[in-house]
């Protein structure tokens, strides 16, 4: 935390939750996708044009987007070739917790019922010197957030 309050972006820790993986499936370069909408339906009023009015009728959830270096062996990745492989689904829960100072969670959002839709690896270029970048692109049916 600064001296306002603020948590940094860059402390964080991913835990799938059913998976008995190592150290390393807790460590990620990137997390995105942790945001909601609220779907709504517009009515026109009766006979006023000028008008709508905007009732909720849902939220939906963005795929959530985990990116790190490319891994030898791993639970996270060994679930999604069996996914992939199989085609069949064996949603786990993930913890995404911003740490403090202390390396404890100062927030945490709990994903519910997710499962691997993509795995990809970055281009090999023989021109670069870079990492080999893994992502990986998980669905899921909601999240909630404890502080």
């Amino acid at each position: 935390m600064d001296r306002h309050g603020f948590l940094a972006a860059f402390h964080f820790r991913v835990e799938f939750l059913s998976l008995a993986g190592s150290d390393i499936d807790t460590r990620f370069q990137s997390v995105s996708g942790l945001n909601v909408t609220v779907e709504t339906d517009s009515i026109s009023e009766g006979g006023e044009n000028r008008f709508k009015h905007f009732l909720p009728k849902g939220t939906s959830y963005s795929d959530l987007v985990l990116k790190r270096g490319l891994v030898t062996s791993s639970k996270v990745i060994d679930w999604c070739r069996q996914t992939i492989e199989t085609l069949e689904i064996q949603p786990v829960d993930i913890n995404v917790s911003l740490l403090n100072e202390q390396h404890e969670p100062a927030m945490t959002w709990q994903v519910k019922h997710a499962w691997p839709k993509k795995w990809s690896v970055a281009d090999l270029n023989a021109e670069s010197s870079a990492i080999m970048i893994e992502t990986l692109e998980i669905g899921y049916q909601f999240f909630t957030i404890t502080a």
